[in-house]
């Protein structure tokens, strides 16, 4: 039998944390099958040091491990687990780059607007970290995420707290009327391949490529749109202007990491709006201190401290705080509003969390209130538009009863909107934008204006046929309706529609509900039915993929990181990913300050039995099937027995689910009669588990409640890390005799 290879992904903050107490288990219990675990690094840190070899030592330096898993993903031998990874924000980039140069890796700062061409090649360099850096290159398939019917039995019994929706609730979505992407928007199918570029022509008779010739096939969808920046900056002023009107909080949902290029600019102009006094009457001292408000308020507090005016613009900040409407909360014990950092306020996350509390965000004294939700670009604000006005008229779905809502997902090939990083820009001057063939043709225009972003998108053919055949197969398998979610007045969905009726006609549909819905009514459908206790599958393209695989889970399941995502390869590998990361970052900071990690990884249990069944049925490797089916009795009694996190010190923490894991996972593999040799190997592992589980669980519960040292938040010290994570000799000793 050859040896068969896993690519377990280390990545950052709590799933990092993880990783280091689970991967040795898995290390251990996998070497059985004769399976390698490789481990390559694509946290943030790994994908600077990659980035700039030239800047360290020969010790310090690593491979660019994203490039080589982004090859091995087009390879009919890949299997990748994908644990979350941070999308970076500028301000954690630059966070990250402090880090790493604190700790002696020599990698220049990062030159936010570049002066010169040194600057603009490290700017370059740095753009392909910040970001949805990870997602495209890996993504190689179309996504199948659900959650598996053990973790749904085990919500409906073990329901998570919801929060009262009330009908008069004055929580609400403001969204623009014109001016947006959405508005903007035109799209058309190429009859032929060639090459394309996107080129700026001024008004004043300058000429600028913006994006080079690029490559397109036959069958791609391309479009052009433009969020215009004054259009954008009155709608931002009539909506605090209705937040204070109506005496609720004000807050701001974007998605900065993922479009690292357009979402940051347009938070800066929600910033600089609320704040306009603020700017206007401090211009000049903030262009001198290089003070940009796309990186909120956290930057603009950093670059004034110690400065003769910082307690006069602190000041006047918190007289227009004082003036508008209250700013929702990220933390309000630590005064940090949803205006401080990009990041802190990714939508789907954000926008889940208001849905399950009843539509409350938090304000400045630690109390719950009614909010006015920022969601500029009416492309995907009618989605959660149409759930407050469902939960509003409905009241708060029940865990215990509601259907599920799997998503298939087209994703593959840098699918839609998250793959026009490259092709998003700021424009300089008023004027024309042309997408062009290489004969001069012009594919799409755009008129725009002093600091409008331009953006294009392109999805090729193969993704979108690959998607309609995956959304047949799992409408036909689980017997349960499908609705594409696509909305015929954007005009990017109404070319995917032409598609999608042409390729559903290849397949024989007799006996399925496969529908095609506007997005408000694919919304309000789904709603229904899922009151009903029916399940509905949601078809969606890629952004609207993310909202809806953290939408319902957090509804449902209390959480998106109990998913089971698949991604079915095209060229025939498998992509396991193991739900969401927002929590991520709060439970590192718990784990640093009082030694509890809090992170549930369920998901990366149910992604590593996905694998090794991949691996089995690919590669005919019956140990991996022994392997697999244990591990999924094991799940299933992981979650009977309720052995996720605890909420707080002195109960269960992350290190222990993995020991219950583990313990389990043994059990059924000496349990099972399948293979014989592998039943007797792990006979006595069981055993000694079983005797020694208050030991372990002493040890484990006696490392919790002091401060962890593990030598870096962006890239911790490994030596120091495992040791905070493996704090049970006992254990150890078990699992290295394996």
């Amino acid at each position: 039998m050859s040896q068969a290879k896993i690519y377990y992904t280390l990545t950052d903050e709590a799933p990092m944390l993880a990783t280091h107490s689970f991967l040795p288990m898995v290390k251990a219990f996998t070497k059985t099958a004769e399976i390698e675990i490789a481990v390559p690094d694509i946290s943030l840190a790994g994908r600077i040091l990659a980035n700039f070899p030239d800047a360290l030592t020969e010790a310090q330096r690593i491979p660019d491990y994203l490039a080589e898993l982004g090859q091995l993903a087009t390879q009919p031998e890949a299997n990748i687990i994908k644990l979350p990874n941070i999308s970076a924000s500028v301000p954690q980039l630059e966070e990250a780059i402090a880090e790493l140069q604190k700790q002696g890796f020599a990698v220049p700062n990062y030159p936010a607007e570049p002066k010169n061409d040194e600057e603009k090649a490290i700017n370059q360099k740095y753009s392909k970290v910040l970001g949805s850096a990870v997602n495209p290159v890996l993504r190689e398939g179309n996504s199948d995420r659900r959650a598996p019917k053990s973790v749904k039995d085990y919500a409906k019994a073990n329901p998570h707290r919801m929060g009262v929706w009330n009908a008069d609730s004055k929580t609400s979505v403001a969204h623009m009327q014109n001016g947006d992407f959405y508005g903007t928007e035109n799209s058309t199918t190429l009859e032929n391949e060639g090459k394309f570029r996107s080129v700026f022509y001024g008004n004043d008779g300058s000429e600028k490529v913006l994006k080079d010739y690029a490559p397109l096939k036959a069958g791609e969808v391309i479009d052009s749109s433009v969020m215009n920046m004054s259009a954008l900056k009155y709608f931002v002023q009539t909506a605090i202007d209705e937040a204070k009107e109506k005496n609720v909080l004000l807050s701001a949902h974007l998605k900065a990491t993922m479009m690292k290029v357009s979402d940051p600019i347009i938070f800066g102009a929600i910033v600089e709006t609320y704040f306009k006094d603020v700017f206007a009457k401090y211009k000049d001292a903030f262009a001198e201190l290089d003070i940009n408000p796309n990186f909120g308020l956290a930057t603009l507090y950093e670059k004034i401290a110690g400065t003769p005016m910082e307690a006069e613009i602190k000041a006047d900040i918190e007289k227009a705080i004082e003036n508008g409407p209250r700013i929702a909360m990220v933390n309000s014990d630590q005064g940090i509003t949803n205006f401080h950092v990009s990041s802190d306020v990714i939508v789907d996350a954000s926008m889940a969390a208001l849905v399950r509390g009843g539509g409350k965000m938090w304000n400045k004294d630690g109390k719950e209130e009614d909010t006015v939700c920022l969601i500029p670009d009416r492309t995907y604000a009618g989605f959660y538009e149409a759930i407050i006005d469902d939960m509003k008229k409905n009241g708060a779905i029940d865990p215990r009863t509601f259907g599920s809502v799997p998503n298939v997902g087209l994703m593959a090939q840098k699918a839609e909107e998250y793959g026009s990083h490259d092709k998003t820009f700021q424009i300089a001057s008023d004027g024309t934008v042309k997408v062009e063939d290489e004969n001069g043709t012009t594919l799409l225009e755009q008129k725009v204006q002093k600091d409008d972003i331009f953006r294009m998108c392109q999805t090729k053919d193969a993704p979108i046929q690959d998607w309609v055949k995956l959304a047949v197969n799992r409408a036909r398998l689980s017997n349960t309706p499908a609705i594409f979610w696509l909305d015929k007045g954007r005009a990017h969905d109404a070319q995917i529609i032409k598609k999608v009726e042409k390729y559903l006609q290849n397949y024989d549909l007799t006996g399925l509900d496969i529908r095609i819905m506007d997005v408000k009514d694919a919304m309000l459908e789904t709603l229904k039915r899922g009151r009903e206790g029916k399940d509905t599958i949601s078809v969606s393209g890629n952004v609207l993929r993310d909202y809806l695989t953290d939408m319902f889970p957090i509804l449902e399941l209390g959480t998106s990181a109990k998913m089971l995502s698949i991604v079915p390869l095209m060229n025939g590998g498998g992509l396991f990913e193991t739900g969401a990361g927002g929590s991520a970052p709060k439970h590192i900071e718990q784990f640093i300050e009082e030694g509890y990690l809090r992170w549930d990884s369920l998901g990366e249990f149910l992604a590593l039995q996905a694998s090794l069944e991949h691996l089995a049925q690919t590669q005919n490797n019956a140990k991996a099937k022994v392997l697999s089916d244990a591990l999924d009795t094991a799940n299933a009694k992981f979650l009977a027995t309720d052995k996720s996190p605890a909420r707080k010190v002195g109960g269960i923490d992350n290190r222990g689910s993995h020991f219950y894991l583990a313990m389990y996972w043994a059990e059924a593999l000496a349990n099972q009669t399948a293979d014989s040799q592998i039943a007797e190997q792990f006979k006595p592992v069981a055993a000694a588990m079983s005797e020694n589980e208050q030991k372990i669980n002493d040890e484990l519960i006696g490392a919790q409640g002091k401060q962890q040292d593990i030598g870096g938040y962006y890239k911790p010290n490994f030596e120091k890390t495992d040791a905070a994570m493996r704090p049970s000799p006992t254990l150890n000793t078990i699992i290295n005799q394996i």
